[in-house]
């Protein structure tokens, strides 16, 4: 059984900095593509940035120069580092990972973190 564990949400003031954490575990054979969406209420959930197995980045125009996807594949793990946070980027943030187990390739998402950006 897969099981994505995530971690660092919060409340911040505008221009404040928070990292989000993704950790996978259980019978884990490779990780492509991970990724964090976030979904904000009213709205349908987005890409927020993504990165392959070879460290390929990609973001949202809304986010590009505040922040910053990383993975450490020997933990299985992604993070997001947000910097110069907007009260737009309130949302819940879910991570998501392309996962082979058991000769199988699947998508599996996080649990969900609350952000809040507020003053």
């Amino acid at each position: 059984q897969v099981q994505l564990v995530e971690s660092g949400g919060g409340l911040v003031q505008p221009g404040g900095s928070l990292r989000l954490s993704c950790a996978a575990s259980g019978s884990i054979f490779s990780i492509n593509f991970m990724g964090w969406y976030r979904q904000a209420p009213g709205k349908q959930r987005a890409l927020v940035a993504g990165i392959t197995s070879i460290g390929s980045t990609n973001y949202a125009d809304s986010v590009k120069g505040r922040f910053t996807i990383s993975r450490d594949n020997a933990k299985n793990t992604v993070y997001l580092q947000m910097n110069s946070l907007k009260p737009e980027d309130t949302a819940v943030y879910y991570c998501k990972m392309a996962i082979t187990a058991y000769s199988r390739t699947s998508d599996y998402w996080g649990q969900g973190t609350q952000v809040t950006v507020s003053s």
